[in-house]
């Protein structure tokens, strides 16, 4: 049976997001552990539409905030080493990294 981690990166920064993929694929070229991705997964758009005025008279005009989640995906063949050297990249501030074992 073969064992694969996954890495789940999520952020609301794609600049930060882009510099943490990077770091884990200089990591990866350096150990040539097998890998897939990163695989973008669908941004998540977090929408909320509120009105200007506060007591709601005067005209009906309307503020639009909108938020994106960036989601990214990598399957990497287990190697303690290379685990090791993930784990101690320094994760930006607003950047979530979840890593999981998989049995193939």
């Amino acid at each position: 049976m073969k064992q694969i981690a996954r890495i789940k990166l999520s952020g609301l920064d794609i600049n930060k997001l882009n510099e943490m993929i990077n770091s884990i694929k200089e990591i990866v070229d350096k150990t040539g552990v097998s890998v897939r991705g990163p695989i973008p997964l669908p941004t998540q758009k977090l929408k909320l539409t509120t009105r200007k005025s506060p007591s709601g008279e005067g005209k009906a005009s309307w503020e639009r905030y909108e938020m994106r989640i960036h989601k990214r995906l990598f399957d990497l063949g287990v190697d303690d080493r290379t685990l090791r050297l993930i784990l101690r990249v320094p994760i930006p501030e607003g950047v979530n990294i979840e890593i999981e074992l998989i049995n193939q």
